[in-house]
């Protein structure tokens, strides 16, 4: 651990990640300067708070400020290209993650989970575990809650549930999960990764500080991916997979199926839970790995698993119109997550496509034709927004109609028109939020409000009155 008392330090980003991280350097007792290069009315509220604490804040900030910092402290949407950050650096000024500076003055072990998709609905499903077999815990990180913000908390906790970001673990140094959980690797962030090497190698980092006595539940074509980029999993290892037999939990016909050594047979039907799909299948088959580990009783584990709902905003029924299901699936923020959602969602007719696809945002440096052939066999037609529209169109018009609208809330009444019975109209971006939204939440929350909207909703609609009611 650092030693903060009388240390100047210097917070880079002032989002929730950084003004916890300040609050908790002052209680500490270190001198604390916090930068950020925006200036907006939100932000001005925050520095007087953090001022009112004794944090010295500059806003609008283009370079370091010039005095010599003992440590600086980067919040996880700076990436290392950022000037100030690059100028501290060539000052060699020691820099540690948000996220690693709340790990090293935590008090309790800690079961962390990255992935590029399923990492909130499994951080939820490990902390339903935890929680309903008397085991302490409290989810934090990516997920909501800062690991700054909970840091004096945990010494009256048994774990920390983590949610693990890449960006967070880019800048950590001796975080160390005692049960780590990497659930996939697809493309995603590719705006901050030049390659997806660099991308894959970030989540690797889970693993690096783990000793042999520790657990890592990979996904078992995850783990084959850093086998050949030669990343070493220090730690005992469990495997997952919906596809690949041979791992040590694997699905067979909606039946999670174990061959762990005094844990043979069947554990779980996906039918008896509210989740859907093969990739929430791997969700809750790494949360079982998780339990197993900690030698929670399957059955306790089988009744937590059963009644969890699905989170907002991940393949949610907002309602059904007139026989047309609405789906918001604002979360899905890479094509990954878009092909999942279109192989969980129901089909009308054998071989017809019967889904409204509503997609498009702020870029993130994809390719986008590769989903083409799974379009043309799921999608009625396209509804495209955002700044990558005509990207998107460009890559799609081949296999399914595309068309362009100016706004969430057209592109819902577009498509509401053009459905019939059994239709489905998807909110399903493969894209970031911050060209129009302040984020995939509010983006979902728009998407609902314009269903609401809709000339059917009244009578003939069946509502969904709260938002974790379980997806089609």
């Amino acid at each position: 651990m650092i030693p903060l008392e009388h240390k100047h330090v210097l917070v880079l980003g002032l989002g929730k990640s950084g003004r916890a991280a300040a609050e908790l350097l002052r209680r500490r007792g270190a001198r604390v300067v916090a930068v950020d290069s925006a200036n907006t009315p939100a932000l001005q509220r925050d520095a007087e708070h953090l001022k009112a604490l004794g944090v010295a804040v500059e806003l609008g900030a283009e370079d370091a400020p010039g005095i010599q910092f003992d440590l600086a402290v980067v919040s996880p949407g700076v990436p290392w290209s950022n000037s100030i950050l690059q100028e501290l650096n060539y000052r060699k000024v020691p820099i540690i993650g948000e996220f690693e500076l709340g790990y090293q003055h935590s008090l309790c072990l800690n079961v962390a989970i990255t992935g590029t998709n399923g990492k909130t609905t499994t951080t939820e499903l490990v902390e339903r575990l935890l929680t309903a077999h008397h085991i302490k815990t409290l989810a934090a990180g990516n997920i909501g809650l800062s690991v700054c913000s909970v840091a004096e908390q945990t010494k009256d906790l048994d774990f920390l549930t983590l949610e693990v970001s890449s960006f967070q673990l880019e800048t950590i140094q001796i975080f160390r999960p005692a049960i780590g959980v990497l659930l996939n690797i697809t493309p995603d962030h590719l705006d901050r990764y030049e390659t997806m090497t660099d991308y894959a190698l970030a989540k690797a980092r889970l693993f690096m500080n783990q000793q042999p006595f520790d657990w890592a539940i990979v996904q078992s074509e995850a783990l084959a991916q850093l086998r050949s980029l030669k990343a070493e999993i220090p730690s005992k290892v469990i495997t997952f997979s919906a596809n690949n037999r041979r791992a040590d939990l694997w699905l067979d016909r909606g039946l999670i199926i174990s061959r762990l050594d005094g844990w043979t047979g069947p554990l779980l039907d996906m039918a008896q839970t509210r989740l859907l799909g093969p990739h929430n299948a791997e969700n809750v088959m790494a949360a079982l790995a998780v339990g197993r580990v900690l030698r929670i009783p399957l059955e306790t584990m089988v009744e937590s698993l059963k009644s969890y709902p699905p989170a907002a905003h991940r393949c949610e029924l907002v309602a059904e119109i007139n026989g047309v299901k609405f789906i918001n699936d604002s979360k899905a923020t890479n094509l990954d997550a878009v092909h999942k959602a279109l192989l969980a969602l129901p089909v009308a007719q054998p071989g017809e496509p019967n889904v409204w696809l509503i997609a498009g945002g702020k870029d993130k440096g994809f390719e986008y034709h590769d989903i083409g052939p799974l379009l043309s066999q799921r999608a009625k037609g396209t509804f495209l927004i955002g700044e990558t529209r005509e990207k998107i169109r460009a890559a799609w018009s081949l296999f399914t109609p595309c068309t362009l609208a100016d706004s969430l809330v057209e592109a819902v009444n577009e498509a509401a028109r053009n459905a019939v019975p059994g239709d489905v109209v998807l909110l399903s971006p493969a894209c970031s939020s911050f060209d129009q939204f302040q984020n995939y939440q509010h983006r979902g929350d728009v998407f609902r409000q314009a269903v609401q909207n809709l000339p059917g909703w009244g009578a003939s609609a069946s509502h969904v009155s709260t938002p974790d009611r379980a997806a089609v």
